[in-house]
């Protein structure tokens, strides 16, 4: 391990690489695992140039898998699908046909585009993803950050689904990793600028949306997320499950912001078990018929 942090540090150093592009990296560096090709490299759900897509799975892989649809967080003004391949690895490698979406991006557009951008996605899964071996009746969300809140309203508010012409029903768990799901009154230069025109400030809370018909959700955050503060999972799991909903909480010890997602990449999987906890739900609520 030492031996592969000090070449990724060289090859990063030359590179200019830092963050996710970094962690992406590491993680392909890092040996061990089965080999996960990227099926589809770009394809288009909608017409802006942002509105493309990746599609990965484990070579080899038999019949129809569940699909899970990752979301990249980045304060929903930055963020590149390329630099996601570690998370679609990760959950390839235990029996998901994943899909990465890049999504239009503030200041470019405001709320609520980059959440019908989710759902244009699940257009595309719904139309193509047997073509690749997934199973569109068993589409699942995750997503870090904003993200994680893009999966949760998206799954929450029935609406964009039925929009994008989407049975909302096939939509059977999301995963949250670090997500904002309750931060009105906005007070932060990212919310502001992504949700601070919109005319019901209500609409853009997926905690405004809980109900008992809703998908399970796993929500999941580090003690130290001083970013997005736990109080958000915990907030959207307490409304859930008064509402009759199915939701699980779950914290890791020390992790930060950014440190809950790096436990995705096999150079920091033993940090906590966010992968295995986080796919073996997503698995369960795929097959809770």
């Amino acid at each position: 391990m030492k031996r592969l942090m000090s070449t990724l540090g060289a090859v990063a150093a030359r590179a200019g690489l830092t963050g996710p592009a970094l962690l992406d990296l590491a993680d392909r560096l890092a040996p061990g695992g089965p080999r996960i090709r990227r099926r589809v490299a770009g394809a288009a759900y909608g017409p802006a140039p942002r509105q493309r897509l990746d599609l990965w799975r484990a070579a080899g892989a038999r019949g129809p898998q569940p699909v899970l649809v990752f979301f990249y967080g980045g304060g929903w003004s930055a963020g590149e699908r390329r630099h996601y391949g570690f998370a679609a690895r990760a959950f390839a490698a235990l029996g998901f046909t994943v899909v990465v979406p890049d999504y239009r991006l503030v200041p470019a557009i405001h709320f609520p585009a980059f959440v019908e951008d989710a759902a244009a996605a699940l257009r595309w899964v719904a139309d193509h993803a047997a073509a690749h071996g997934g199973d569109p009746a068993r589409i699942l969300l995750a997503g870090h950050s904003a993200g994680a809140h893009i999966a949760a309203l998206v799954a929450l508010d029935p609406g964009y689904a039925q929009a994008a012409g989407i049975e909302p029903r096939s939509i059977r768990g999301v995963a949250g990793l670090a997500g904002p799901y309750d931060f009105f009154p906005f007070d932060v230069p990212a919310s502001i600028a992504a949700f601070g025109r919109a005319p019901d400030p209500r609409l853009t809370q997926p905690i405004h949306f809980a109900r008992r018909d809703a998908p399970p959700l796993w929500l999941a955050t580090g003690t130290a997320d001083t970013v997005v503060r736990p109080r958000n999972s915990q907030a959207l799991v307490a409304a859930l499950t008064s509402a009759g909903g199915s939701a699980v909480y779950r914290d890791y010890a020390g992790l930060d912001h950014a440190g809950i997602v790096m436990a995705l990449a096999k150079p920091f999987r033993a940090r906590a078990p966010v992968l295995a906890e986080s796919a073996a739900f997503l698995m369960r609520a795929a097959f809770a018929d």
